[in-house]
C-alpha cells in the first residue's frame, strides 16, 4: 500500500497528538512539518520523523511531495489556512471546528468542490469503534425507539485574559473548544437538527463563555447537552431508549461502550487500541484518498455546516 504523505500545519499539543498516531495507520506518514517559528518546526519535525521542517505555511502548501495537509492551529486560522492549502492544491483535514462561522464553512466546502480536492473536518470521536458500535446498537433497534440523549465535556482552564481559551480574537470560549463534542455526539445519533433551544451560558470575559447548559428537542427526543471551562463534567453520554440504554464514558474519546436493559448489562465492548484514537481518522482519510474521494460519508460538509449553524444559534441565546 502506498503510504500519503501528510503536512502538518502547526506544532502544539493535538499536532503531535496525531503524529503520534500516524506511526498505528499503515497508509500515512508525517513528511512535512511548518510553524511559524522555524526552529518549533524543525525540533517537531526531528521529534516525529518528518522529512521537512518549513518557516511558514506557504513552502509545505507548495511542496509537490504533501499528499494532504492536516491543520492543528488555533481555531480563528482555520479559514485562511485549510483555504490557502486548498487554493494550492492539496487535500485538507482541519481540526474543529473547521472554522468560526457557519458562512466561513460554506466558502470553503464550495472552495474544495471549485479545486477538486478532500475536505474533511477532523471530527476524530466519529470514526472511534466505540462511537460506531454504539451506533450499530442504535441502528440494530437494541434500545428501541430514542428518547434521550445526554453528553457533556467539560475541563477546568484556569482563567488567564491572554490565552487562548478565553481571548475572544482567538475564538475563545468553550462552546467551540469544548462543545462542540457533545453536539455532535447528539448529531451522530439523531442525524437531524436540534429544535427549541434553551440555552444558559456563564459568560466569563469579554463575551466569551466559561460554562454552558444546553436543552433542545430533535422530533420526539429529548436532548441535554453541557460544556464547561469552569469544572471537570461527566465527560460520558447515554442514548436512551424504550426498550435500553448506551453507556459510553468518556465519549469524546471513547474506548468503550455498554449497552443496558434497565439496570441488566447485556453487551461491552472495548476497542483494545495502542493509539490515543486520532489513527482511526487519518486511517479513514487514507483510504478515501486512495480511493479519490472528496468528502467522507460520516463527516460530510453538511454536517460541519450543521455544528457551525448550530453554534451560532447557541451563542445567540448567551
Amino acid at each position: 500500500m502506498k503510504k500519503i504523505n501528510w503536512g502538518i500545519v502547526g506544532c502544539g499539543r493535538i499536532a503531535a497528538q496525531f503524529c503520534e498516531d500516524l506511526a498505528h495507520t499503515n497508509n500515512g506518514v508525517a513528511y512535512a512539518v511548518a510553524a511559524r517559528n522555524g526552529d518549533d518546526a524543525t525540533a517537531f519535525a526531528s521529534k516525529y520523523g518528518a522529512a521537512n521542517a518549513y518557516e511558514g505555511y506557504q513552502a509545505l502548501f507548495h511542496d509537490k511531495n504533501v499528499d494532504v495537509v492536516y491543520i492543528a492551529t488555533p481555531h480563528n486560522f482555520h479559514f485562511k489556512n485549510a483555504s490557502d492549502a486548498i487554493k494550492a492544491g492539496k487535500h485538507v483535514l482541519c481540526e474543529k471546528p473547521i472554522t468560526v462561522s457557519a458562512e466561513e464553512c460554506k466558502q470553503l466546502s464550495l472552495l474544495a468542490k471549485k479545486h477538486d480536492v478532500f475536505l474533511m473536518e477532523a471530527m476524530w470521536t466519529y470514526f472511534l469503534p466505540a462511537i460506531q458500535k454504539a451506533k450499530q446498537w442504535v441502528e440494530q433497534g437494541r434500545i428501541g425507539t430514542i428518547k434521550h440523549v445526554k453528553a457533556d465535556f467539560g475541563y477546568p482552564v484556569p482563567f488567564n485574559p491572554d490565552g487562548r481559551e478565553y481571548n475572544p480574537d482567538l475564538a475563545g470560549g468553550c462552546l467551540l473548544d469544548m462543545g462542540i463534542y457533545p453536539l455532535a455526539i447528539a448529531n451522530y445519533f439523531l442525524n437531524n437538527d436540534l429544535e427549541n433551544l434553551y440555552v444558559r451560558a456563564n459568560v466569563r470575559y469579554k463575551g466569551v463563555e466559561d460554562d454552558v447548559l444546553i436543552t433542545a428537542n430533535c422530533g420526539d427526543v429529548m436532548v441535554s447537552l453541557a460544556t464547561s471551562f469552569q469544572c471537570r463534567l461527566g465527560n460520558g453520554a447515554y442514548i436512551i431508549g424504550d426498550k435500553g440504554y448506551i453507556k459510553i464514558p468518556d465519549a469524546f474519546r471513547a474506548y468503550e461502550c455498554s449497552l443496558y436493559e434497565l439496570d441488566d448489562l447485556i453487551e461491552h465492548f472495548e476497542d483494545g487500541r495502542q493509539s490515543q484514537g486520532y489513527s482511526f481518522e487519518a486511517q479513514e482519510v487514507g483510504r478515501l484518498l486512495s480511493e479519490n474521494k472528496r468528502e467522507s460519508d460520516i463527516m460530510s460538509h453538511s454536517q460541519s455546516l450543521l455544528l457551525q449553524s448550530q453554534m451560532e444559534r447557541i451563542k445567540a441565546l448567551f
